[in-house]
């Protein structure tokens, strides 16, 4: 039984108990459960009479006081995904998995930012000033005016930051800090909660702009308490595969602006550079194109991307046949391969089929079910797509290709790099001088696949 004045947090889901156990019973993860004081500690702040009489006060919807001017910190990618430059008075939380290049990316947006103006903090309670400093000088920023600290303590973090006046202010990472009002450990939910839930307010009521640095799980969540994510404003994933030097930041959740944009970056040697084209960056242009392989022209945010589908079905060398899928949704490649059976006559149960997202790009709209059946029909019958020509189209489960958003800009960026010839659905009109080839049917997608009549 637990102490008075004391339950037990789940350190996965944040679910308080009254007694522990060996398994979360609302998250079902073992030995999570810790102990953790609810009651108020010595010299813990108590809310005056003033603002138990205050009431709440009604304010109607219109409002004549201009918003301030977001935050442009020069880093355009960052400022796209955040809907045009930070908000001030926001809170946004970034996640990812170590090593990915969260550090390095704050740190440049500070010192452009702090370069055009802005006054910036840089808080680390995982490295010292001096490693910071090091940081910033080898990528170049050490002549930026960015204010550095290293500190984990809630209440001195607090306290400096009202001491003076910031617009933008980084914290890495939340995890790492802790409040002397609650006994528990740093990072444990009760800490993340109440280290977030000062920052959040602090920014509110300051008009400053606060970006949290969040470690994730090994499932690749967020560490802490879910309800950190509502707290905030926006919610970022830093992305990238081990291997590859792109690196993908991608809005999960904003309040002001669309959650499905995505700014790409490459790591090198002087830190993180901007992809401006990200469409280059995931092609192969050289040579022919090899069979089982197909041009998808989808949409991230507000900018197309094409992007290659790789796909290879090849004998079963075992009783049960292999299904492996990268940057893709595992379940809609079963989905289309069942279509593909069913009603394109194509047989895989005896055969692997490997599908792969090249770039290490991970891809969400349905938009890309015709393209990655193409790649495996182009796989299956050993016949190579066209290289000028781009793949896009939703497929249904009687074999319907169906449209999609926003077909003519797909268009247009493939005709900008090139690109003269389109499969997709029927009712698309060609774009820049571009030769399109409309299916109503998935099976007369491959069979023009298999008889290689393109002309």
């Amino acid at each position: 039984m637990a102490r008075d004045g004391a339950v037990y947090a789940c350190q996965s889901c944040g679910a308080v108990q009254t007694r522990w156990s060996g398994q979360c019973p609302a998250c079902g993860a073992w030995n999570s459960l810790v102990e953790e004081l609810t009651s108020r500690p010595p010299g813990a702040l108590k809310p005056s009479k003033a603002t138990r009489a205050r009431g709440l006060a009604f304010q109607g919807l219109e409002d004549a006081t201009p918003a301030p001017p977001r935050i442009a910190t020069g880093v355009e990618e960052f400022d796209r995904v955040c809907g045009g430059g930070v908000v001030p008075g926001s809170a946004i939380l970034l996640g990812g998995d170590p090593g990915v290049g969260k550090s390095t990316l704050l740190l440049q947006v500070a010192a452009s930012a702090a370069r055009r103006g802005a006054r910036c903090a840089y808080i680390s309670g995982e490295e010292a000033v001096e490693q910071v400093r090091g940081r910033a000088q080898r990528m170049g920023l050490a002549d930026a005016p960015v204010k550095l600290a290293a500190e984990t303590s809630l209440r001195a973090i607090t306290d400096g930051l009202k001491a003076e006046d910031f617009d933008l202010v980084v914290i890495d990472s939340i995890q790492t800090l802790w409040s002397d009002a609650h006994e528990a450990g740093p990072g444990s939910v009760t800490q993340v909660r109440a280290a977030a839930g000062e920052l959040v307010r602090l920014a509110k009521k300051r008009g400053l702009a606060v970006i949290l640095v969040g470690h994730v799980t090994k499932e690749g969540t967020i560490a802490g308490p879910r309800v950190v994510e509502h707290m905030v404003d926006a919610v970022f994933a830093f992305e990238g595969e081990r291997g590859y030097p792109f690196r993908i930041l991608r809005g999960a959740k904003n309040r002001f602006g669309a959650t499905d944009e995505i700014g790409v970056f490459e790591m090198n040697d002087a830190g993180l550079s901007e992809v401006k084209n990200p469409s280059a960056l995931f092609l192969n242009t050289s040579g022919e194109r090899a069979a089982g392989a197909a041009v998808f022209a989808g949409i991230e945010g507000s900018r197309p991307v094409l992007v290659e589908i790789q796909a290879l079905v090849a004998p079963s060398a075992y009783g049960t046949p292999r299904r492996a899928v990268v940057g893709w949704d595992s379940g809609r490649l079963a989905m289309v391969l069942a279509v593909l059976e069913a009603r394109c006559g194509l047989g895989f149960g005896d055969r692997d089929v490997y599908l792969n997202v090249a770039g290490g790009l991970r891809i969400t709209e349905p938009a890309a079910d015709l393209a990655a059946a193409a790649a495996l029909a182009s796989s299956a019958f050993d016949q190579a797509l066209p290289q000028d020509c781009v793949v896009f189209g939703e497929i249904s489960l009687s074999g319907e290709v169906r449209s999609v958003s926003r077909m003519d800009a797909r268009l247009k960026e493939a005709a900008k790099l090139g690109f003269r010839r389109g499969l997709g659905p029927a009712d698309v009109e060609a774009a820049g001088g571009m030769t399109f080839t409309g299916v109503s049917r998935l099976a007369d997608a491959v069979r023009r696949i298999g008889d290689g009549a393109w002309d």
